[in-house]
């Protein structure tokens, strides 16, 4: 099998449920069986959508551990384990690596220490070399401020244990440049904005890494396996559904639309950690007006 074959369809950034400051496992639990359900195709516990920034290590291995049970090798899942550390990176990967059903490790970009390209590439080495667990680069420069470079992708595609990448600038120029850059090598691409996941795919990406996917699962996985099999006229329609909700998700700094309207279906509480808050009543007005045209969606 080939070593990118777990990262295919729409996986979801799966938010962390949080009740009176702790994590709410029963609701973290619920959630995934619902994912599941409707036909997720994998599991992104501890992203930035999890919220993993304001968690402590235990708490991120404790979530890491409780999806995985929970899934029980159902879908794969793809755990968040970079920091801007990279030898706490490698020390917290091992660590998850020790628990049954973690399929592979998403290491995001350094964050704050602006570590230039061929710094970038040594990060991404050691952790990948260190590993037990194979490593999906994660590029969001909008949280990091610096972003992988074609190149430096192209040359870490090589490295065994390096998978795939979570492509989440949403240029797609550049999603070109990766594919021209990497060519035929066996790794996987998978988008890390809903906004563009539709031409990113039909263009050759493999999926996405999705937060519009904890609301609706089985919307995006359909639009994913549509793009990918050539079915693009579905593929769009169901593309240009989804971006008013798209956009209501990110008005606010994530996942905290994302957790209003999960609580306004009941699946778990809107709390979020500081520095965020809880939206505002007037924005979660707003946003039950959108999501309200999405009834046949769900």
């Amino acid at each position: 099998m080939a070593k990118s074959e777990m990262l295919r369809g729409a996986m979801t950034a799966l938010i962390t449920p949080f009740r009176d400051g702790a994590v709410d496992e029963e609701a973290l639990r619920e959630l995934v069986d619902r994912q599941i359900g409707d036909g997720i195709d994998g599991l992104v516990p501890c992203g930035t959508t999890g919220e993993s920034a304001t968690m402590s290590a235990q708490e991120r291995l404790d979530v890491i551990r409780a999806v995985a049970e929970q899934v029980n090798g159902r879908v794969p899942v793809i755990a968040g384990t970079g920091t801007n550390d990279t030898r706490a990176t490698i020390d917290f990967t091992n660590e998850v690596s020790r628990i049954r059903g973690v399929d592979a490790a998403l290491v995001v970009v350094p964050y704050y220490n602006k570590p230039g390209p061929k710094m970038l590439q040594a990060h991404f080495e050691h952790v990948a070399n260190a590993s037990e667990l194979p490593v999906v680069l994660y590029n969001v420069p909008g949280r990091t401020v610096v972003s992988l470079t074609a190149s430096a992708v192209a040359s870490l595609a090589t490295h065994p244990d390096v998978i795939g990448i979570k492509e989440a600038t949403g240029d797609l120029k550049f999603a070109a440049e990766l594919h021209e850059a990497v060519g035929e090598q066996d790794f996987a691409f998978m988008s890390g904005d809903d906004f563009t996941t539709m031409p990113f795919v039909a263009m050759g990406g493999h999926g996405c890494i999705s937060v519009l996917s904890n609301i609706m699962p089985g919307t995006m996985s359909t639009l994913v396996a549509r793009a990918a099999g050539g079915d693009l006229e579905e593929a769009r329609a169901l593309n240009v559904r989804i971006q008013a909700l798209t956009r209501a998700l990110f008005a606010r700094s994530n996942p905290v639309p994302t957790k209003a309207l999960a609580s306004a279906l009941g699946w778990c509480s809107p709390e979020v950690r500081a520095p965020l808050f809880e939206a505002e009543p007037e924005f979660i007005q707003e946003l039950h007006e959108v999501f309200s045209a999405y009834n046949d969606l769900m």
